[in-house]
């Protein structure tokens, strides 16, 4: 069970920090299937502490499930510059056996447009969001395809406004006092980088992009780290003790470690290096298809791995090459194990995390998500407590 002697947040920034616990703390990356359920953000945090784990709080905080322009970029608000004017409508376009979705972003540099295939499981009704995973596989035209498409992508790519950063420093504010007063961990995010590529550029031309168009994805790549770095010193400047960044996109799913270290490593480094200097720590969220890479994070200074997933990563290996030097958060497969696995499946991967990780820098999670709320999940997650508590 947790040390009574010592706060969630000081359990989280001791695993973080790579010092040494008797015990991993237990804190859910994310958690929908319980925010779902619960009546505020708020009453989610609480709910977590009555069942034992180590929450942290993030902000700015938002409903589960909300519609807006940058629905998988938690964080702030996404705006335009004024001069910008949006339309969009549904079309039926010959050969295409779903309605097709145009938008169109009309900038004093000209016209932006994305064209997306509306599927039987598109959710968002006739909206096209800018920032969403639903869009890179049911995209038939892309918001940016040329060097010229440049030019106009940096009216949407703006920082935020006065207005928007004192509307998220009021809505944060009850949730960090919260913070203060259970003495929670407090996060700040989502930064992103080459994720957003798979949105407004998709995912297999930013592959053949940094063969055939090095100079086009760089060029790409540094407008949106500089669009983030603003965003991210408004969450910095709030005292977050943890900045995190998505990082779905940037595994060798996509990236070879050459590749990865000529266009990614120097903005990785950078992100992490302007949290420091902030006092903050730097976590980055990525889940498959990262042992190439693990050199790579120690150097660039992340504090945190969020998503070590024990059915895509080698934990024993992962722990001899990070040498104590960066923390692990993960251990548990959420979706196959935890969502739709038996209990007795849950506690062996309970034990064999913590056994694999142990005296290792480690927050144990279900990665990356626990999405659902019935009967099996909530057997399973009490099943993980239960084999924590008890390990």
């Amino acid at each position: 069970m947790p040390d009574n002697q010592t706060t969630p947040r000081e359990r989280l920034l001791a695993a973080i920090n790579c010092e040494a616990q008797e015990k991993a703390p237990l804190s859910f990356m994310l958690y929908k299937g319980l925010q779902v359920s619960s009546e505020s953000y708020a009453d989610f945090i609480n709910s977590q502490l009555a069942l034992g784990l180590d929450p942290y709080v993030m902000i700015p905080p938002r409903p589960p499930v909300v519609v807006n322009n940058h629905y998988n970029l938690h964080g702030l608000p996404v705006s335009f510059a004024p001069e910008v004017e949006t339309r969009e409508w549904v079309e039926e376009m010959a050969g295409e056996a779903d309605p097709i979705l145009a938008k169109e972003y009309h900038t004093p540099e000209g016209v932006l447009r994305a064209e997306v295939r509306q599927t039987a499981d598109w959710r968002w009704g006739n909206h096209v969001p800018i920032f969403d995973d639903y869009i890179s596989p049911r995209s038939r035209r892309f918001l940016v395809n040329t060097e010229k498409d440049l030019d106009a992508l940096k009216y949407l790519l703006v920082p935020p406004t006065d207005a928007e950063i004192a509307a998220n420093e009021a809505l944060s504010r009850p949730i960090i006092d919260l913070a203060q007063e259970k003495d929670l961990l407090l996060a700040g995010g989502w930064g992103v980088g080459a994720d957003m590529l798979g949105w407004i550029f998709g995912l297999e031309n930013m592959v053949f992009a940094s063969v055939d168009r090095p100079g086009f994805l760089e060029e790409m790549l540094g407008m949106i780290a500089a669009w983030n770095h603003r965003r991210m010193d408004v969450l910095l400047a709030m005292g977050v003790d943890l900045y995190i960044k998505r990082a779905w996109y940037e595994t060798c799913n996509f990236w070879s470690p050459r590749s990865f270290r000529e266009f990614l490593f120097p903005i990785l480094k950078s992100d992490a290096d302007r949290a420091h200097a902030a006092g903050a720590k730097f976590g980055y969220i990525v889940t498959s298809k990262t042992m190439p890479l693990l050199e790579q994070y120690v150097e660039a200074g992340v504090d945190v791995l969020i998503g070590a997933d024990p059915l895509e990563w080698d934990l024993a290996k992962a722990q001899e090459i990070l040498k104590g030097k960066v923390c692990l958060w993960g251990g548990v497969n959420g979706q196959l194990t935890v969502e739709r696995g038996t209990e007795s499946e849950v506690r062996e991967a309970v034990r064999k995390a913590m056994g694999t990780l142990s005296g290792s820098p480690f927050i144990l999670s279900p990665v990356d998500n626990v999405r659902t709320d019935d009967e099996i999940s909530r057997r399973n997650v009490r099943a993980l407590i239960d084999e924590w508590r008890g390990y």
